[in-house]
C-alpha cells in the first residue's frame, strides 16, 4: 500500500512540473502595453506606443531556448501631446521616414529567483545598436511585467538643439507589460 501511494505522489509531482511547463508564443496585443517615461525640464511625462508586435518562444523551464523579438512602429508614439508627437517623428529625434521601426533581439534569458527573470539583447534604433538587459516579472496566467532605462544619447535620438539633457533627460524609462498566451 505504502509503494502505490508513494507510486501515486511520485506521478501527481510528475504531471504537476509537466504541467507548469509551458511554452508562451505569441501575447495578447490588446492587453498588452509599451510605455515609457521621459523628463522635461525635470517633470516626468508618460508616453507609449500604440502599435508593436512581439515574436515569442519562452518556456520557464527552458530558458537557454527562449527568444523574443519586439517590433515598435515609431510613428505610433504618443509622446503626451500633438505638438510631441508631430516633433519626435522628425529628423532629429526617430526620423520615422528612414528609420520606421526599432527592433529588441533577445540573446540571453536567465532567472532571478522568484519568478523574476532577466532578458539580454540587441536594442536598434535609428541604425544604431546597444545591448540592453531588462528585469522582468513572469506569472503561470502569462503576465510579463519589466521595465529597463534607455539613454536616448546612444541612438541619437534628439539630435542638434535637442541634445541638451537639461531640457529633455538622456535616460528614458521604458515599461513594458505583456499578456503571453500559449499555443
Amino acid at each position: 500500500m505504502k509503494k502505490q501511494m508513494m507510486a501515486i505522489l511520485i506521478s501527481s509531482l510528475a504531471m504537476m512540473s509537466f504541467a507548469e511547463a509551458t511554452e508562451y508564443n505569441s501575447i495578447q496585443a490588446d492587453k498588452s502595453s509599451l510605455a515609457f517615461v521621459y523628463k522635461q525640464m525635470g517633470v516626468p511625462i508618460d508616453g507609449s506606443f500604440k502599435k508593436f508586435a512581439v515574436q515569442l518562444n519562452f518556456d520557464p523551464a527552458k530558458l537557454a531556448a527562449a527568444k523574443a523579438v519586439l517590433d515598435i512602429d515609431l510613428a505610433s508614439i504618443d509622446a503626451g501631446s500633438d505638438d510631441a508627437n508631430e516633433e519626435v517623428v522628425g529628423k532629429e529625434w526617430f526620423n520615422t521616414k528612414a528609420f520606421p521601426h526599432a527592433k529588441f533581439e533577445s540573446s540571453t534569458f536567465k532567472s532571478l529567483g522568484a519568478n523574476r527573470y532577466e532578458v539580454t539583447g540587441k536594442m536598434t534604433i535609428k541604425g544604431r545598436s546597444q545591448t540592453v538587459s531588462a528585469p522582468f516579472t513572469f506569472n503561470p496566467q502569462g503576465l510579463v511585467d519589466g521595465a529597463f532605462v534607455l539613454k536616448r544619447a546612444d541612438y541619437a535620438i534628439g539630435e542638434g538643439s535637442w541634445s541638451d539633457f537639461g531640457t529633455v533627460a538622456n535616460e528614458i524609462q521604458i515599461k513594458f507589460h505583456f499578456l503571453a498566451k500559449a499555443k
